[in-house]
C-alpha cells in the first residue's frame, strides 16, 4: 500500500456516502483518509490525540465550543486531542484526515454514525487495524 501512487481526486470520487472514511494509505502508525462531508456530524473528542483536516474542495466548518473554524479549498486544521468538535458542511466537502491508526471517527461519543474505516475499492470490508 505505501510503495504505490495514490491519487487523492481519483480515490475521492470512488467514493459515494458521506461520512464513510475510506483509507488512502498510511504513515508509521498513521492513516491518511479521504472522506466526502455533508451535513452536521456529531459532537465528539478524540481524548488520546490530535485530529487534521485537510479540504481539498468545498466548504466545511469546525464547529468547537468557543468558535466556528471554516475552512476552504487547501486549507488545513488541526484539532487538539480532547477538544469538543463537530463538522459540518452545508454541501458537500472533499477532505483528508491524519489521524493515528485505529481512531474512531466518532471518538468518544460513538452512535449511529461510528463508521468502520473502509478501503478503497471495497466498501463491504471494514478494518481498524
Amino acid at each position: 500500500m505505501s510503495n504505490d501512487v495514490h491519487n487523492v481526486l481519483a480515490a475521492l470520487s470512488a467514493i459515494s456516502d458521506p461520512w464513510q472514511p475510506h483509507r488512502l494509505t498510511r504513515i508509521n502508525d498513521y492513516d491518511v483518509k479521504v472522506v466526502k462531508i455533508q451535513g452536521e456530524f456529531v459532537w465528539h473528542t478524540h481524548p488520546d490525540t490530535d485530529e487534521l483536516f485537510f479540504v481539498v474542495s468545498g466548504e466545511l466548518t469546525i464547529q468547537l465550543r468557543d468558535r466556528d473554524v471554516v475552512l476552504g479549498p487547501q486549507d488545513m486544521f488541526v484539532v487538539p486531542k480532547g477538544v469538543e468538535h463537530c463538522p459540518k458542511a452545508e454541501n458537500e466537502v472533499q477532505a483528508l484526515l491524519f489521524e493515528p491508526q485505529g481512531t474512531v471517527n466518532t471518538g468518544d461519543a460513538g452512535g449511529d454514525m461510528t463508521s468502520p474505516l473502509r478501503e478503497l475499492g471495497d466498501d463491504d470490508r471494514s478494518d481498524r487495524e
